[in-house]
């Protein structure tokens, strides 16, 4: 069961926490990982993006001259591809790039990506965020504090007022809740830091349910198992 030093914003060690094992030590899922940032990355996309085609386009339907006998090249509308005005070809429409991925799996991801960070050196326990009053100049002074530059995630709770109005105008900072979390900031973001609840929450929200004595996951692959063996037999 891994275990990290929890720091205040000061840098001082104040005490140890055991890290549940299912979710700050799984192996790194290289492909899992993968699925759940595309996932993430087309469920963002907005899609809006959209040409006219010639039925699209204003104007009338009209023939403009004969067919034959005129010496110009024939022509049907005034809206053909051809003419400046004219409708688009095979131009980009507008479409849902979403698509859903399983739970498990994006919990999955999240219990790799968290525990890669772990195994880096990149992810900080600290008590709490505790600050006074809503000021950017303790917020900096606390990331210095802690060594953290760059990129960085912290992860607590959104009716800490204060933080969220001290840290909005920092670049490179970001403040999710729990249950915010995504994939993406995981990897986007070099530094992650979760308060002592935080880390509660997440355990909560990604540890395999337990079902006797054993996960839910595991329960229903054996429940696969054996639907499969009585239709084979």
């Amino acid at each position: 069961m891994p275990t990290v030093k929890v720091r205040n914003l000061k840098n001082e060690e104040v005490g140890d926490l055991e890290l549940s094992d299912a979710v700050f030590g799984a192996e790194y899922n290289e492909a899992l990982v993968h699925a759940a940032v595309k996932n993430y990355q087309a469920n963002a996309r907005a899609g809006t993006v959209g040409t006219k085609t010639r039925g699209d386009v204003s104007g009338s339907g009209k023939k403009l001259w004969r067919q034959k006998g005129t010496g110009r090249a024939r022509i049907a509308s005034i809206r053909s591809p051809l003419w400046k005005g004219g409708g688009n070809v095979h131009g980009p429409q507008a479409r849902d790039w979403s698509y859903n991925l399983p739970k498990k799996m994006k919990r999955g991801a999240l219990r790799s990506a968290l525990s890669e960070r772990l195994r880096e050196g990149n992810l900080v326990v600290v008590e709490e965020f505790a600050f006074g009053a809503p000021k950017t100049k303790e917020f900096v002074g606390a990331l210095r504090s802690l060594g953290l530059d760059g990129k960085t995630l912290i992860v607590d709770s959104l009716e800490n007022e204060n933080l969220i109005l001290s840290s909005r105008n920092v670049k490179g900072a970001k403040i999710v809740a729990s249950g915010g979390l995504n994939i993406y900031d995981v990897l986007y973001h070099q530094r992650i830091v979760l308060s002592r609840s935080a880390v509660d929450q997440v355990t909560r929200l990604l540890e395999p349910k337990k079902a006797n004595g054993a996960s839910v996951e595991v329960a229903d692959e054996a429940e696969n198992d054996e639907a499969a063996t009585e239709e084979a037999a």
